[in-house]
């Protein structure tokens, strides 16, 4: 299945998309939340949509499309697993994942405007594709790691590079600003991706291809990374862990490039589809 949200920001409707129509399943009940994913949540939609099949209604192509699941309890990002990514930042290849944290309030939907924030000027751009985890993972093997997964989701970690290598401490300051986490536009369940270490993900900046990536390069593995940071904290249903960006961010060029508003950003996954989004200039509102 592929779960979507729609609606206004924080009011949102559950869906799911089926042939790459949207349709509305709000009856069904609740969020796409901890709640939803630890109580066998999509077995239960699944049987939903079946016993509804036609009768579903379609959503308005205008509708906001948001983050396809509530605000999880975490987003943990896994930092510098690609080689060619570590050697474009001149940083060391890791011997062990990086983790660091992105701020909750930080998640948007596909679509919505990326905003930069107040003073920045090292505003810059990162593919990379998630783990949803489905149920809780304490000390998790890796052979197991990925009977844990709920599915997938395609994410841009907008990341300012001066708060997060210039200002001391760690690098979540640089991660977690509002509107840095752009998720969807839907969650793939595990069925839908076909070999999760060959999924090529990409981006684009106004118009131009910044990156072209592929998780058979990851330096971790998606089931590795599941399982080692389980080794670290407890993962609850809806948890997201971001895998790592490829080559071709605006930190890695000579001289940098770094986003400024009115840039549109496109990014995709196979299997994960595609997003965009228009960056603005700092508001307070």
């Amino acid at each position: 299945m592929k779960l979507i949200r729609f609606g206004a920001f924080g009011k949102e409707k559950i869906g799911v998309q089926i042939d790459g129509v949207n349709y509305d399943v709000s009856a069904f009940g609740g969020d796409y939340n901890e709640q939803f994913f630890a109580e066998d949540g999509l077995a239960r939609l699944e049987e939903f949509v079946k016993a509804n099949a036609g009768k579903l209604i379609e959503i308005p192509q205008e509708e906001r499309i948001g983050a396809p699941f509530a605000r999880p309890s975490k987003i943990v990002c896994i930092g510098l697993n690609y080689m060619d990514h570590a050697k474009e930042t001149n940083a060391p290849i890791p011997a062990e994942p990086i983790i660091f944290m992105k701020s909750t309030t930080s998640l948007i939907g596909p679509y919505d405007n990326v905003m930069i924030p107040k003073d920045s000027v090292k505003t810059d751009w990162e593919v990379e594709f998630c783990i949803v985890i489905g149920k809780k993972a304490s000390y998790v093997e890796e052979h197991e790691a990925l009977d844990y997964v709920a599915g997938y989701v395609l994410h841009n970690d907008v990341s300012e590079r001066e708060y997060q290598l210039e200002r001391g401490g760690t690098w979540d300051k640089g991660k977690g600003c509002d509107t840095f986490a752009p998720m969807g536009p839907f969650m793939a369940t595990k069925e839908e991706i076909k070999d999760i270490n060959n999924v090529r993900i990409w981006l684009k900046v106004n118009g131009k291809t910044y990156q072209d990536g592929n998780t058979k390069d990851l330096i971790f593995s998606i089931a590795h990374v599941v399982s080692y940071v389980s080794k670290f904290m407890t993962l609850l249903p809806g948890d997201v862990i971001s895998t790592g960006t490829p080559a071709g961010v605006g930190l890695g060029f000579n001289p940098p490039i770094y986003l400024k508003a009115g840039d549109v950003i496109e990014l995709g996954a196979d299997g994960l589809g595609e997003s965009r989004q228009t960056v603005v200039a700092y508001s307070k509102n």
